[in-house]
């Protein structure tokens, strides 16, 4: 989760104002916290408690406001009876690596967790699929599977179309807020890495929504390589100790 904690950092001040390279400062005095990292927190938050996925995002996110939240996801917040709005936003994606870390290796109970903390805002199918196909990922990533299997996976279990590099996707990229139009792309950002800094690089010099491509790609990139432990401080020091806390307890259940 750290990983993804971390992409969402390094990509937040590219998300409007794209740097299509990978050579900028990594941690950077304006990097912050967004939506993505709010959001993966409240994912282990009702895991850890046992609670209704949908209760704990919509607690989450009234309580962080203004961390950049979508406009039909900012509705569901500021509702009194939130529902299901057919989703395929990549929010389903973003959030969802405590279900990979916390099923203890256990693929069934991940894609159930992946399915249910989608659902209750993204319902529709493709947004179901962004976050079972992420999940799925770092399964595999964390098994050490070769790449080229994972890239076999997605492409036969998920039919996203993986037949392209970053480098030749890079020019003609624009934001796409869409599953089908950013979990493809953060997944090779990740296959293309050779260790966890490139791929946070990669994924945020594609450009459009970069700290949430680069928030997806993390989280797979952590389960592959590990993260450097100066990288983990970093990020930790930028969260409320509200926030912290919960990723400690995630760590150590």
């Amino acid at each position: 989760m750290i990983g993804s904690i971390i992409g969402d950092m390094v990509g937040s001040r590219f998300e409007f104002n794209n740097h299509r390279s990978t050579d900028f400062d990594f941690f950077h005095p304006d990097c912050t916290y967004t939506d993505d990292t709010v959001m993966t927190i409240a994912v282990a938050d009702a895991i850890l408690g046992g609670r209704p996925f949908g209760e704990v995002l919509h607690e989450y996110g009234r309580k962080y406001s203004g961390r950049g939240y979508g406009s039909r996801f900012f509705n569901w917040l500021i509702s009194t009876n939130p529902k299901p709005y057919d989703s395929f936003g990549n929010g389903s994606a973003m959030r969802v690596s405590p279900c990979a870390l916390l099923s203890n290796g256990n693929r069934e109970r991940a894609l159930t967790l992946a399915a249910s903390s989608a659902v209750c805002t993204h319902n529709h199918p493709e947004g179901i699929k962004g976050a079972l196909a992420t999940v799925d990922c770092i399964l595999m990533a964390a098994d050490r599977c070769p790449k080229e299997a994972i890239r076999s996976h997605v492409v036969s279990l998920y039919g996203y179309d993986m037949d392209f590099t970053i480098d030749a996707l890079r020019p003609g990229y624009r934001f796409n807020e869409t599953c089908q139009g950013s979990v493809p792309q953060a997944i090779e950002a990740f296959l293309e890495s050779h260790d966890f800094e490139s791929a946070i690089r990669i994924a945020v010099s594609l450009g459009g929504d970069s700290d949430t491509i680069a928030c997806i790609a993390g989280g797979m990139a952590e389960a592959y390589y590990g993260v450097p432990e100066e990288m983990k401080a970093a990020a930790m020091a930028l969260l409320p100790q509200e926030l912290r806390s919960v990723v400690e307890r995630m760590y150590a259940a």
